[in-house]
């Protein structure tokens, strides 16, 4: 896919990942609508970050929670272009263990709304759009959470209902494949322990989690580091523009956290 001139909806771009895919996209010529919620105070940021990138944007302020916000922008989509061509499903709420305490059924229930009701909601609602493109992508930013769970080291910042939504997002992704197809491909990026999310620059990071907590979640990465942003950025643009044959794929970039944990000892010399 070239993405000069394409439409794309990234969620989630008032700051880090969201808005650095939103920014990667504006580099390269395509047209933007871009969401927020919170985080109110980067909002003059953002603003004059794409504003800086000259590329066409829309910024809508919007609960993704709520449909008929998410039919605003649908709407919109439908009335400008008539069709899209890039979806980023970059939305989630995770909330950390070692933040929020005892788990409250507030909680939960934001975060399935969030990270996973949202995802789909936004996904019914610009499906024939999607469907009006001759080329168009669909990425949903998930977590191994789905995957581990509250287990060992991740117990410090996945807990139960973040864990369920994202295991709910690989359902979603292989259906979404399957009615798109052919000319629309979904897959899934899912994130490990990222700068912006669950690591440096988030509140549980900074106030929270000890030094021993912050490294053990380290030590039980392959890499032996976090991952950055950029990361994030380099493998979304390798899934729009240079993997046309990968659909219902889940790619997990996680610097190897899912299958650290435990050493590979040396063969045994046998019997025989």
């Amino acid at each position: 896919m070239e993405i000069q001139g394409k439409v794309a909806l990234v969620l989630g771009a008032v700051k880090g990942i969201g808005k650095a895919i939103g920014l990667a996209l504006a580099d390269q010529g395509a047209n933007l609508i871009l969401t927020r919620h919170d985080w109110e105070s980067d909002f003059d940021v953002m603003d004059k970050a794409f504003a800086d990138s000259r590329a066409e944007h829309h910024i809508f302020t919007a609960d993704l929670c709520n449909t008929q916000e998410i039919e605003k922008i649908a709407g919109f989509i439908r009335g400008r272009y008539g069709r899209l061509d890039i979806l980023i499903n970059n939305i989630e709420r995770g909330g950390w263990p070692t933040v929020h305490g005892k788990y409250t059924e507030a909680q939960w229930d934001l975060e399935i709304q969030t990270t996973l009701k949202a995802k789909r909601w936004v996904f019914d609602a610009v499906f024939p759009q999607l469907m009006a493109s001759d080329d168009a992508i669909v990425i949903n930013l998930s977590s191994i959470a789905g995957m581990v769970g509250r287990v060992g080291p991740a117990a410090l910042v996945f807990n139960d209902g973040y864990a369920m939504a994202n295991r709910g997002i690989s359902s979603l992704t292989e259906t979404w494949a399957r009615m798109g197809s052919p000319n629309l491909r979904v897959n899934e990026l899912m994130l490990g322990i990222f700068e912006t999310r669950h690591a440096q620059g988030t509140r549980g990071w900074k106030e929270v989690l000890t030094e021993d907590e912050k490294q053990s979640l380290i030590d039980h990465t392959l890499l032996k580091r976090t991952g950055t942003i950029e990361d994030v950025v380099k493998a979304c643009l390798f899934m729009i523009k240079d993997a046309p044959y990968m659909t219902g794929s889940v790619v997990r970039l996680d610097g190897g956290f899912v299958l650290a944990g435990e050493p590979v000892p040396p063969l045994p010399k046998g019997i025989v």
